[in-house]
């Protein structure tokens, strides 16, 4: 939380200065009242900052038609999309950047869940509560999905546009002419193993099993890898009763030692590879249809590439590829494990127009919009009349078996804090698969770094 400034004792001016002053104060009203007044009549604009990369075009698709919509509701109000070409990491430096002044602040901007509560606190992120109170849509929306933009005040600050879960995608064709039977799912960790080396016995050229791994892959390191290992463990990363940061836990090194497996023995791809941030564009767009990969763990929203009209179309995925859930560590209860997410769209603490720019935000949001959204970029819906729409059934093959998830699945901790925990544990990942350091150093430095960021008084040791 930034440091409040100190206030100075007021002086008492001049009558002849405070004249002065109420004149300057005169113009400057008048330029105001023309240009940027509060949610004044005439000739605004609003700023909206979205994310859009080769791969992810679909929500700068409902953009363009949320502004369309919008500006013909509005006149005399204009819609500045400024979409930031970026990965996910970048993006959301870009957009921190843009926040810190108040001139480049957007008005609505796509925020990732997990940073919602960081940013309220740095004084980004405008409170909705009021709004959402009068917007008969928000009673759509799932308790679940209005969770993800609540803060510590019990505010809500954002809306969520869909979720997510994660699941091992296999290519089917691939698994079959190794002699493993399809459909597979495997009960324990050890059964991954068994299947990867028989890939990698039948075909050499085959990569059997990756999990993306190191800081390079940035927030799917741990959301679509670390963290499936972690909890199917029984451990966690952070104690939501005490509130306290976990660190000392078997789990942990458990999770880098089956890493550090899958990386030795040549099961996955190599470290130089994992250490590519765009390495999900070869599993997606290369290794996947060309039959190159066995199996990997990836998001719910992984048909979005695949479908058509997708960043990497491929006619024959529903036919090759199948979802099996990620085994807990020895096939204890629940049997399997998920981790989700998502993003929303926020309404920035330093706009001219909060009412004008909820009212932008709810049109993006509105069921038409936010069923293309779902439909387009494979999302979970979050708004239950979309997810009762016949059309957002039938879009995506596995929207049930990705669905059904939902119940083991875990989330990260919504805390200011996080993200440079995220950093911490994609570092020693990143330490175990180059071979920098054992499961067992890592964890330590792990640890230690944790005690240095959050303080002795906010760790629990296991």
């Amino acid at each position: 939380m930034r440091p409040m400034k100190t206030m100075r004792p007021i002086k008492t001016m001049r009558p002849v200065k405070m004249a002065a002053a109420f004149a300057v104060a005169a113009v400057l009203v008048g330029v105001t009242s023309c240009s940027s007044a509060p949610d004044a009549a005439q000739d605004k604009t609003l700023k909206i900052v979205y994310q859009k990369t080769d791969a992810f075009t679909a929500l700068d698709s409902v953009m363009q038609d949320a502004k369309k919509e919008f500006e013909a509701a509005h006149s005399g109000v204009k819609v500045d999309l400024q979409p930031i070409q970026a990965n996910d990491d970048d993006y959301g430096t870009k957009l921190a950047l843009a926040q810190r002044s108040r001139d480049t602040a957007p008005d609505v901007f796509y925020e990732d869940t997990f940073k919602v509560r960081s940013d309220v606190d740095a004084g980004y992120l405008l409170k909705l509560d009021s709004y959402l109170g009068k917007w008969d849509d928000w009673s759509k929306f799932s308790e679940a999905a209005k969770a993800a933009g609540r803060a510590d005040d019990g505010g809500i600050y954002a809306v969520p546009l869909g979720t997510d879960t994660r699941a091992i995608w296999y290519n089917k064709a691939v698994l079959q002419k190794a002699g493993i039977a399809v459909p597979w799912q495997p009960e324990s960790w050890e059964d991954i193993l068994a299947m990867a080396r028989k890939v990698k016995a039948a075909d050499s050229s085959v990569i059997p099993f990756t999990m993306y791994a190191g800081k390079g892959t940035g927030e799917g390191t741990v959301m679509q890898s670390f963290y499936e290992l972690l909890y199917g463990t029984g451990s966690t990363l952070y104690d939501e009763d005490q509130k306290k940061w976990v660190v000392g836990s078997q789990g942990f090194t458990d999770s880098l030692a089956f890493l550090k497996t899958l990386y030795d023995e040549k099961l996955a791809v190599s470290p130089a590879e994992a250490l590519d941030a765009n390495v999900w564009k070869k599993v997606f767009g290369e290794w996947f249809p060309q039959g190159k990969l066995a199996a990997t763990v990836e998001g719910s929203y992984a048909p979005s590439f695949w479908k058509k009209g997708g960043a990497y179309e491929w006619g024959a995925y529903e036919q090759d590829m199948a979802v099996a859930a990620f085994p807990t560590q020895k096939g204890q209860q629940p049997g399997s494990v998920s981790m989700s997410g998502g993003w929303t769209l926020a309404v920035g603490a330093n706009t001219q127009n909060p009412e004008l720019s909820f009212q932008f935000l709810a049109t993006a949001l509105n069921k038409k919009n936010a069923l293309a959204y779902d439909i387009n970029n494979s999302q979970i819906a979050v708004r239950t009349d979309v997810a009762a729409e016949p059309g957002y059934l039938a879009a995506n093959p596995f929207v049930k078996d990705v669905s059904d998830l939902v119940e083991v699945t875990h989330y990260r901790p919504a805390t200011a804090d996080y993200p440079r925990i995220s950093t911490a544990v994609q570092v020693a990942t990143e330490a175990v698969i180059t071979g920098k350091q054992s499961p067992q150093d890592s964890a330590a430095e792990y640890d230690a770094t944790v005690r240095k960021l959050v303080g002795e008084d906010k760790v629990l040791q296991k």
